[in-house]
């Protein structure tokens, strides 16, 4: 007999061989209709695949993330279909499944057009409604090879052509389609039934600009159609939110094709950013850090020490002057280690936390930048601890109190935290690596969070916590982290005298709440909408007149209020209020001023807050208290 043994610990015997479409059959009919696959082990599999031994079971349906991966791995497959059935000679390359979705990589001798991705998807629900049976094929490497050149799919057979001789090759084949893929795949082209192509871009076969360039389609698959509808309405919110777009309407910043990856702030954006900046510096100050400046160049010998010029070379600007190669820092460890070196630590000094507003400079692709989410200079948050390992765990619990106090202000309460443990290259030894992972749990422990493990995800210098936030159309941002490092105190000779008068290493923590203070900025914009809160927005208020005769009262109202320390404006313009009101809401400001013969006759104002609620008149005091009672609550 064998013995399937299911989730819930149930154990079902049978008296030969079985699928796993056999299992969920005699379990029941409805599972049997939902089943998309089998996770046999631990491994997933077909429903075809044969159970000849005892082992543990779980049918997997699109209930389970596996089984909506599953659903769009198919669905790339439905697409490469149905591209073939109407155009003959594209050739299909790879198509694999990503966040959200999938694509397909295709050559093919004109661009896609609109009008091809309409008649492509038209196409994927026809074959999907003919609910052809998706089946695993296996076939010797040199057999494939013949076979997809003989129909002239080279990139096909190039493919395969890189796996051992030796090893057979895994095919699955739906309708008159045959794809060369691992799976597992659904059991047919009828449960894909919910997806919609979404666009068309270039890429280079095999990631080489030296090679053809593709055309990759994207589409996007879910499980149930309130699902992708919900999907499509957060992009569409998301288009909208485009901090590009929100950066040009509201006067932010720009970037030019004179400074790629850089960025130009603007008056409003400059100051945007300094709230947050010194806001930061403020908080930092409270919890105990030092704050440092360090060179933005160094020489060639620091990094070769740090390891970053053998392991990060072609990430990193460099110049040289009298003979000498310098860096442009990409990071500010290196520099911080040097302030701490500077002078001899004893115990009774750690830990120590150094903190900067540190300028790096990075040399990504070009192809890969995107607006302040992807830059060439930025701005980090930077500190690092240095320690011991007795405090690790209190300096880990004190940073992520310090994180979430960050976060709740910014108006982020839904944050996901990661801890990825030791990749299978990394410096230390088990031992280490056991009290430093043990340290980071005991510290989320303490700290009464609760978060996921990421086996193998780790630094190869330490294991390290990642926060994740979630903006207000349900986006996930990683921003903060904090970081255990053995290794760069080891390479730059870093010490402290211990209790015992002894020379000892001191763990240093790097840690960042924000990240790159650009890419953060730009999550802000996205995240309000450019409707940002009172305290952190650019200009809080704009007073304007009615007609010309309130002019000086109204540049007195704005006089008393930039004295009480907010940033207002004053539009005395001899224009209708109704298009001062309207111009003004459009740059999203927080309070709108009104004055007019009236309020100027008791010394009041009419005040409007964003989004047009009308609070009615009342006097500048008043205003001034609820102005800082809003500012100092932080609220969002």
């Amino acid at each position: 007999m064998i013995k399937v043994t299911l989730p819930d610990q149930s154990v079902r015997e049978y008296p030969q061989a079985v699928t796993v479409a056999e299992v969920a059959a005699s379990i029941g009919a409805g599972l049997a209709k939902a089943a998309l696959a089998g996770r046999v082990d631990g491994k997933l599999v077909d429903t075809s695949y044969r159970i000849e031994s005892d082992v543990q079971l779980a049918i997997v349906t699109d209930k389970d993330a596996d089984g909506v991966e599953i659903i769009r791995h198919s669905t790339a497959h439905l697409l490469a279909y149905a591209v073939k059935e109407l155009f003959p000679e594209a050739q299909v390359t790879i198509g694999p499944v990503i966040d959200n979705g999938f694509y397909y990589d295709f050559s093919f001798k004109r661009p896609f057009s609109p009008e091809d991705l309409e008649l492509i998807e038209k196409r994927m629900n026809e074959l999907a409604k003919k609910d052809f049976p998706v089946t695993r094929e296996v076939w010797s490497r040199d057999k494939a090879v013949d076979f997809f050149k003989s129909i002239g799919e080279h990139y096909k057979a190039e493919l395969i052509q890189a796996i051992p001789a030796n090893e057979d090759v895994s095919l699955y084949r739906e309708g008159d389609f045959i794809d060369l893929c691992r799976g597992p795949h659904v059991p047919s082209t009828g449960k894909l039934k919910v997806f919609k192509l979404m666009k068309v871009a270039g890429a280079y076969w095999r990631g080489d600009a030296k090679n053809e360039q593709l055309q990759r389609i994207y589409g996007t698959a879910w499980a149930k159609k309130e699902d992708q509808e919900a999907y499509l309405h957060m992009l569409e919110e998301a288009e909208k939110r485009d901090h590009r777009r929100l950066g040009k309407t509201l006067d932010l910043f720009h970037m030019q094709d004179e400074a790629p990856g850089m960025v130009f702030w603007h008056p409003k954006g400059w100051t945007l950013w300094q709230q947050i900046e010194q806001y930061m510096r403020r908080t930092l100050d409270e919890h105990g850090y030092q704050e440092v400046k360090t060179p933005l160049m160094m020489d060639r010998v620091l990094w070769e020490k740090s390891g970053h010029w053998e392991n990060y070379r072609e990430n990193m600007f460099t110049t040289e002057s009298e003979k000498r190669d310098y860096a442009v820092k990409p990071m500010n460890c290196p520099g911080h280690v040097q302030i701490f070196n500077n002078s001899l630590h004893s115990y009774r000094d750690l830990p120590l936390r150094l903190a900067e507003f540190g300028s790096c400079h990075r040399n990504e692709p070009s192809g890969a930048l995107h607006g302040l989410m992807r830059v060439r200079g930025f701005v980090q948050d930077d500190a690092h601890i240095f320690c011991t390992e007795e405090q690790i765990s209190s300096e880990v619990q004190a940073f992520n109190s310090l994180l979430l106090k960050v976060y709740t202000d910014f108006g982020f309460t839904d944050v996901a935290v990661k801890l990825s443990l030791r990749p299978e290259k990394r410096a230390g030894s088990d031992e280490v690596w056991d009290r430093a992972e043990e340290g980071l749990r005991e510290a989320l422990r303490a700290s009464g969070m609760t978060w996921e493990e990421l086996p193998g995800e780790g630094a190869f210098y330490g294991p390290k916590i990642e926060y994740q936030i979630k903006d207000a159309i349900g986006r996930q941002w990683q921003c903060g982290t904090i970081q255990l490092d053995f290794v760069l105190p080891e390479r730059l000779n870093a010490e402290y005298v211990a209790e015992d008068n002894s020379r000892k290493r001191p763990v240093m923590l790097h840690r960042a709440v924000l990240g790159s203070l650009e890419r953060f900025t730009g999550i802000l914009i996205e995240n309000f909408s450019g409707a940002f809160p009172l305290w952190l927005s650019p200009k809080q208020a704009v007073v304007l007149s009615i007609t010309e005769n309130q002019a000086e009262y109204a540049e007195n109202v704005a006089k008393m209020l930039r004295d009480a320390g907010f940033r207002v404006d004053s539009d005395l313009r001899n224009e209708k209020i109704s298009y001062k009101i309207r111009e003004h809401s459009l740059q999203k400001l927080p309070y709108l001023i009104v004055v007019g013969d009236k309020e100027m006759a008791v010394q009041q104002v009419a005040v409007r807050v964003r989004g047009g609620q009308d609070l009615g008149s009342m006097s500048v005091s008043d205003l001034i208290e609820r102005l800082k009672t809003e500012v100092s609550q932080r609220q969002n």
